[in-house]
C-alpha cells in the first residue's frame, strides 16, 4: 500500500500515520523527518540539502524528491509506505508519480483529512511545551495541572511562534493555496479520498483503515 496523507497543519496526519505504520507494518515517512536524517548521514542528497539549510533558504523541489527517492527503495518500503508532507505542489506530485513508473508502481490512495479552520486554529493555538523537558500539553484537551507549569518538572510552558493564532491563520492560507492543486491532481487520477477529521483520534482513524481496505491492491 502506497499512500499519501495530505491534510492541514493540526489535522493530525503524523499522529494517524505511526498508528497506520503501527497497524499495516509500512514506514511513515516524513519529509521533515528524513531531510534531517538524510543531512545528518550525508548521503549525496543530504549534502546538497544542507547547502541550502545552512543559507537560510528552502530546499528546492528537486532536492526534496531525490531524497523522497533516496527513502522509498530502501528495503522497509518494499511492501509501500505513508508519505506525510510529500509531495507539497503538482511538480513533486509528478516527479513522484515519475519515480514510481520506473518499477511500474503508483499511489494507490491519497487520504484527505478534512478539518474545518477554526478547529485547526483551537488545536494549534491551544499547544504548550515544557522549557525545559519539551513535554507538551494542550490548554483544553490536555491542560497542566497547574496552569503555566509543567507536571514533570515544574518548568515553565511556552507557546511555538508557529502555533500563535495569526500565524497558524497564514500557515493555513499557505497550505490551501499549495494543496488545493493537488487535489484537483489527484482527483482526475481517482485517487483521492476525503474523510471529516473530526470526533476523536479513534474514529479517524477507524474511517482511514476503511478506506485503505477499499483501495487495497
Amino acid at each position: 500500500m502506497k499512500l499519501i496523507l495530505l491534510g492541514a497543519p493540526g489535522a493530525g496526519k503524523g499522529t494517524q500515520a505511526a498508528m497506520l505504520e503501527e497497524k499495516y507494518k509500512i514506514p511513515q515517512i516524513s519529509t521533515g523527518d528524513i531531510l534531517r536524517a538524510s543531512v545528518k548521514e550525508k548521503t549525496s542528497m543530504g549534502v546538497k540539502a544542507k547547502e541550502f539549510m545552512d543559507k537560510g533558504s528552502l530546499v528546492p523541489d528537486e532536492v526534496v524528491v531525490g531524497i523522497i527517492e533516496e527513502r522509498i527503495v530502501k528495503p522497509d518500503c518494499e511492501n509501500g509506505f505513508i508519505l506525510d508532507g510529500f509531495p507539497r505542489n503538482t511538480a513533486q506530485a509528478d516527479a513522484l508519480s515519475a519515480m514510481l513508473d520506473k518499477n511500474g508502481e503508483n499511489i494507490d490512495l491519497v487520504a484527505s483529512i478534512l478539518v474545518d479552520d477554526q478547529e485547526v486554529i483551537a488545536r494549534l493555538a491551544g499547544r504548550r511545551t515544557c522549557k525545559e523537558c519539551k513535554k507538551g500539553y494542550h490548554v483544553t484537551f490536555k491542560p497542566p495541572k497547574e496552569a503555566g507549569k509543567c507536571d514533570a518538572c515544574g518548568n515553565e510552558l511556552f507557546q511555538r511562534t508557529d502555533d500563535k493564532e495569526e500565524t497558524v491563520k497564514d500557515r493555513l492560507e499557505v497550505y490551501k493555496e499549495q494543496t488545493q492543486p493537488l487535489i484537483d491532481y489527484y482527483s482526475q487520477k481517482n485517487k483521492l479520498k476525503s474523510i471529516v477529521g473530526e470526533g476523536g483520534i479513534d474514529k479517524v482513524f477507524e474511517k482511514i483503515c476503511g478506506l485503505i481496505d477499499e483501495a487495497m491492491p
